[in-house]
């Protein structure tokens, strides 16, 4: 049996051009435990890196000489070599226009500056729980045997999604863009969960859940809605239709652990 991975084995690339902030960051990382760093003032520079020695995860900044941390992780989630590797950010910036797509593209953490030590060693520990998942809390559950419809807009978050799920022994997994998709999906097969985002063109996921739970042959399947909105009204909404739970993007994989086994505990009881 191989010894469980842990913090202090992780190989970490940090691209990050101020000098300053390379220090602070790397002085937490070392504090922590973390000695194996790779520093890189750019982003073309550290992608060159990757594609020779795979990091076990990678933490940007959001403005970069050459790019954006937007720029990078979806470079990343094109290139079939880097795509699984766990992303995360530490930045000032709060504007929705950067960091949306960063929710969106499946990362481990987004962190502030001056970030908390806790936040950076809980986001450190959700990597170790991604690379080698535990799923001890849901051996009772037959997730081999589970069929499971995910549901986004974004290619890049139903890909960081299966891929959790996968990690997780969920193998049987169908994909769909939007609630207008997924509805003629269910229309033709039966699942154990939805998986779904909110913000949908056509048909979003408060308007899917409706349906499932008043329309559908499937009325009483588990949704799990994994969502960056941020209005507590629409979220407040969303409960009431009928979502079984929800999750905020960018999540930690323990948290989808334990929401899953919950609902679907419910649900068999």
């Amino acid at each position: 049996m191989s010894e469980k991975l842990k913090i202090s084995d992780l190989t970490i690339c940090v691209i990050e051009p101020s000098s300053t902030q390379w220090r602070i960051i790397k002085g937490q990382l070392n504090d922590i435990g973390v000695t194996r760093l790779d520093h890189f003032s750019d982003g073309n520079s550290a992608l060159e890196d990757m594609r020779k020695f795979l990091p076990d995860l990678v933490i940007s900044t959001m403005h970069l000489p050459d790019m954006t941390g937007t720029d990078l992780v979806q470079a990343m989630r094109n290139d079939n070599e880097l795509e699984e590797i766990p992303f995360m950010l530490i930045s000032s910036e709060d504007s929705d226009y950067y960091l949306e797509p960063i929710r969106q593209a499946g990362v481990i953490a987004m962190l502030p500056k001056p970030f908390q030590v806790q936040d950076l060693t809980r986001a450190l520990y959700s990597t170790l729980e991604f690379i080698e998942p535990d799923n001890s809390m849901l051996v009772d559950i037959n997730l081999d045997e589970l069929s499971v419809l995910v549901v986004d807009d974004s290619l890049t978050a139903r890909k960081h999604i299966c891929r959790v799920l996968n990690n997780l022994g969920i193998e049987e997994i169908t994909q769909a863009i939007n609630g207008k998709e997924a509805v003629e999906v269910l229309n033709r097969n039966f699942f154990d969960l939805i998986v779904t985002d909110y913000n949908m063109p056509e048909m979003d996921g408060k308007e899917l859940t409706k349906y499932v739970r008043e329309h559908s042959h499937q009325r009483s399947i588990p949704i799990l809605m994994v969502t960056s909105e941020a209005n507590h009204s629409h979220l407040a909404g969303v409960k009431q239709s009928g979502i079984s739970a929800v999750c905020d993007k960018p999540f930690e994989p323990h948290e989808v652990k334990s929401l899953i086994r919950n609902i679907l505990s419910a649900n068999i009881e």
